[in-house]
């Protein structure tokens, strides 16, 4: 009985152990990163930077590294704002089943063995990678309690993710890069803006400035429109041949335009409703959206 009981009890530890290292380093959001990492590795090798297994899998052990180390360093600084907000209060550190030494142990482990992995790729890999993390951590973090411009802020290390896998290819940041940056760039707002709306009475309790005017308005759901306007206008710059290497074709730029189009409709559902349901659709709908934009520019790739 006493074994059996022991045995019990550590499974039961292990799997709080996993279930918590998931939670600290918020596993689903990292996985959804690191795809955009990975499609931008598929965009950028070819004859001359061919295709290596060993990049892509420290590509993939690398990003998620780096994106649980500014997950699991954030979680540190903000346990005590994280204890106000339900979304976030069952949290490890602010639930108090993980101690905040604990949680800096292991984002500064992954902060050294994804820079690490990522070095092994090239040194431009590893700097991106190091300045996703002081962005996030040192910079956007802070400024939530602040000011609304934290969005603005963390559209850099948030845009990062998808040129990453370009660099990582290629060994070099250029226009495709810099392109690939830009469309993560003007996605991050509304998808941003979308969730500090439909969460945006959670996030007050902790005093987070998420929304551009800081309110649930009309000049908020506004420039939701205005972002996602650029963002289609980003996406199509591939087309137009003016940026190196990255081009996608007439028929891929329509698939992209109506990509488009139908985020637009759902930005423009919220300027309309204003409710925290058309907010969660909107942020639903951006989650498809790059996702399936990011599989058109490689299946096109490969089809041309």
């Amino acid at each position: 009985m006493k074994t059996a009981l022991n045995t019990t009890s550590n499974t039961f530890s292990l799997k709080t152990i996993f279930l918590d290292f998931k939670e600290i380093t918020k596993a689903g959001l990292a996985i959804s990163v690191l795809f955009s990492s990975i499609a931008g590795y598929f965009l950028g090798f070819d004859e001359k930077h061919p295709f290596q297994w060993s990049v892509l899998i420290m590509l993939a052990i690398g990003g998620y590294c780096m994106v649980g180390a500014s997950n699991a360093f954030n979680q540190v600084i903000e346990k005590d704002l994280d204890a106000l907000m339900n979304r976030t209060k069952n949290r490890p550190v602010p639930a108090g089943r993980m101690s905040p030494s604990t949680a800096l142990l292991i984002a500064s482990l992954l902060t050294i063995i994804g820079i690490g992995l990522l070095y092994m790729i090239n040194p431009k890999t590893a700097m991106f990678g190091a300045i996703s993390i002081f962005l996030y951590t040192s910079v956007y973090t802070p400024l939530k309690t602040v000011t609304s411009l934290s969005v603005f802020v963390g559209a850099f290390p948030g845009a990062i993710p998808f040129m990453l896998g370009w660099v990582a290819a290629t060994g070099d940041f250029g226009i495709e890069a810099g392109t690939l940056f830009l469309i993560q760039f003007f996605w991050q707002f509304p998808h941003f803006w979308a969730i500090g709306w439909f969460l945006y009475e959670d996030y007050e309790r902790a005093g987070f400035f998420m929304l551009p005017t800081g309110k649930k308005d009309k000049g908020t759901a506004l420039q939701v429109i205005l972002y996602t306007v650029w963002l289609i206008i980003a996406s199509l710059l591939p087309s137009l041949g003016y940026t190196g290497k990255l081009f996608i074709s007439p028929i891929a730029a329509v698939l992209v335009f109506l990509l488009g189009l139908w985020m637009l409709y759902y930005a423009v559902q919220l300027y309309k409703l204003r409710s925290a349901k058309a907010a969660r659709t909107l942020m639903l709908i951006s989650v498809s959206y790059i996702t399936l934009l990011q599989f058109v520019y490689i299946i096109d790739k490969f089809l041309r």
